[in-house]
Order: structure tokens, then sequence, then C-alpha cells
């Protein structure tokens, strides 16, 4: 049908389709431009409480510098309340764990690390506030609750450190040949790096541990024979 219209017929359907369809398209143009000025008004909104966290971890850190550790506790109870999932308010409560081991508060310190464990958003930071959370625990005579800490989560990059902790833990229960295995492990895992401290770990477990796998195969009879 559209050969037998007149090029004024044809212009005048367009436009009476351009008016019909008008309103939803003014509609779906305001729905956008609201959208993206939302967004921008979000990412704005982070990024001012990113700036505004960053500084109060600073004024947090000069105060420990300082040595008024009061300011640096009222900053940290600030940035729990008004930054409580900031990455900055994360890093303040393993700063705050820290003061409180110094101090001897062991207690105060196994709870600021588990709020970091259990609650950050940030992985590695919740795998090291794990770690040393079950250095509180072992330190308060709890390696059990440390060894359950520990857990079977994925330490990646900190393997190393978890299985020297365990071993801790194992050496804290008694269970020397435990401990030996994980210190071995975590020899392994640092592959060359410094580690002095645990080749002393090894060293002095290695004479009261019987190194059962290697007499097993020293006395198994060879290939061929």
């Amino acid at each position: 049908m559209e050969e037998y219209l007149s090029e004024k017929e044809k212009w005048e359907r367009v436009k009476a389709q351009v008016r019909e369809s008008a309103p939803t398209v003014l509609v779906a143009i305001a729905v956008v431009a609201v959208a993206i000025a939302g967004w921008r008004w979000w990412q704005g909104h982070l990024d001012e409480q990113r700036i505004e966290a960053g500084g109060k971890y600073t004024q947090m850190l000069r105060a420990l510098g300082q040595g008024n550790r009061t300011e640096a506790m009222v900053l940290l109870g600030e940035l729990e309340r008004e930054y409580p999932t900031s990455p900055y308010a994360d890093q303040a409560r393993l700063l705050a764990a820290r003061v409180r081991v110094d101090d001897g508060d062991l207690d105060r310190a196994a709870n600021e690390l588990t709020a970091v464990a259990q609650h950050s958003t940030d992985k590695d930071l919740a795998l090291v506030a794990r770690l040393r959370l079950a250095r509180v625990q072992i330190a308060q005579r709890k390696p059990d609750d440390a060894l359950a800490t520990l857990g079977t989560v994925e330490p990646g990059a900190f393997a190393a450190a978890y299985h020297e902790v365990r071993g801790d833990a194992y050496y804290a229960k008694g269970d020397k040949t435990a401990a030996l295995g994980e210190y071995r492990s975590a020899q392994a895992a640092k592959a060359g790096a410094d580690a002095r401290l645990l080749d002393l770990k090894i060293a002095d477990l290695g004479s009261d541990v019987p190194v059962i796998a290697s007499t097993a195969t020293s006395s198994a009879p060879r290939p061929g024979k």
C-alpha cells in the first residue's frame, strides 16, 4: 500500500507516529538521565566517605605515633560507627588489636580481630586478621580455638604463615609430631625465604620426633633387590 501514498501522506504518517511515541521516548530519556545523575551522586558520596575515613585513619596513626592511645581509640570508635564497611575501619581494627596485645589486653584484641576476620569484604585483610587472631588465641592458651580459627580456609599467599601458626598451636597442645609436620610445610611454602626462626623450631623438634617415614623407607627393599 505504501507505493500508492503520496510523499505528503507518508510524511503525515511519520509525524503521527512520532507524536504517538513521543511521551514514551521522553519518559525513557528522563529515567536514563535520573539514573545517570543518581549513579554519579552515589560515586561522589562513596569517594567522599573514602576520603573522610582515610582522614580519620591517618589521625589515628598520628595519635598512636604521639603516644596518645586514648585519642586513637576514640578515633577507632568513630571509624567503626560512621564507616563500618570501609577498608580503613578494618585497618584501624587491626592496628587497635596490636595496641591491645602490647597492653596485654588479649580479650579485646581478639574481639577486634574477630570483627575483621568475619566481616571484612577485603579477602586479604580477613586472612591476616584470622592469622593474628589464632596467635592471640595461642597466647590465651586456647590452641584448639586457634586451630578452629585457621580452619580449612584457603590462605593463598599466607600459606607459609598459616602452616607455621598451626604448628605453634599443635606444639601448645603437646602434639609435637603434628607441629613438626606443619613447620616443615611452612618451610617448603617459604621457598628459600629467610626463615631462621622456623629453622630453629624444626631443629628443636627434629630430635624429639621420630622420622617414621624415613625409617620405613630405609628398611623397605629396593627395587630390583
